[in-house]
C-alpha cells in the first residue's frame, strides 16, 4: 500500500476525534464545533475536509469497516491453515472484537440505516465484507483438505448471525460471569458449524 496523503491523514485524524467526542457525548450531541474545540482548531478547517456532519458519519462508518477487517491478518489466504480459521473464530468471540467499536455508536448508526439509504448501503457493505472474508478462509481450508464444508458462504453467514445476535444480547448483560459463559457457548456453536475442534488455550 502507498503512503497516505496529507489530506487522508488529516481526514483520519478528524474522524478519530469525531468518534471520541461522539462516544463521550453521544452522536446526537456531537457537532463540528465541538470536534474543532477538542482539536483546538477553527471549525472551518474541519469543514474544509467534511462539508457536513453526515459526511463525517459516512467516513466514520468506513473506518469501522477498516477496524473490523483487521481480524483477517492472513497475508496469503491460499496458505490458510486450520489454526488460522480457529484464531479467526477466537477473535470473533472475544472482548477484543467487541471493543473494536463502541456499541452505542454502532447501534446508533444501525438505527440510522433505516432512515438513510447511504448508511444502509455502507452497513451492508461492512457485514458482507466480514462474511466474504471468513468464507474465503473456509474455502481455502476446504481446498487444502483441512475441512469439508459444502457451502462456505452459508457457513460464514451463519457464524456472523451468531456473532451479531450474541453481541446485541450480551450488550444488555451486566453479569461478567454470565457474559463470559454465554459468549463461550456461542463460540462453541460456531466451531460446531465448521466441524472443527476448539483452539486449545495457550
Amino acid at each position: 500500500m502507498g503512503r497516505k496523503s496529507i489530506k487522508e491523514t488529516r481526514q483520519l485524524e478528524i474522524v478519530k476525534v469525531f468518534y471520541e467526542v461522539a462516544q463521550k457525548e453521544g452522536y446526537e450531541n456531537t457537532s463540528i464545533a465541538k470536534i474543532a474545540k477538542v482539536m483546538d482548531v477553527n471549525p472551518s478547517l474541519i469543514l474544509h475536509y467534511f462539508k457536513t456532519k453526515e459526511d463525517l458519519t459516512y467516513s466514520l462508518i468506513d473506518h469501522i469497516l477498516d477496524k473490523y477487517l483487521e481480524i483477517y491478518t492472513i497475508e496469503d489466504q491460499a496458505q490458510a491453515t486450520l489454526e488460522n480459521l480457529q484464531l479467526t473464530i477466537e477473535m470473533l468471540f472475544s472482548k477484543q472484537w467487541n471493543l473494536l467499536f463502541d456499541d452505542c455508536l454502532f447501534y446508533t448508526f444501525y438505527a440510522l440505516s433505516f432512515r438513510e439509504e447511504k448508511i444502509k448501503v455502507k452497513y451492508k457493505g461492512i457485514l458482507d465484507s466480514l462474511r466474504h472474508g471468513l468464507a474465503a478462509i473456509i474455502e481455502q481450508c476446504n481446498e487444502n483438505g483441512l475441512i469439508s464444508i459444502e457451502k462456505p458462504q452459508s457457513a460464514a453467514d451463519l457464524i456472523f448471525v451468531l456473532v451479531d445476535g450474541a453481541y446485541f444480547y450480551l450488550s444488555l448483560e451486566g453479569d461478567t460471569a454470565a457474559y463470559e459463559e454465554r459468549l463461550n457457548y456461542y463460540k462453541q456453536k460456531a466451531y460446531e458449524v465448521l466441524g472443527i475442534p476448539q483452539l486449545a488455550a495457550s
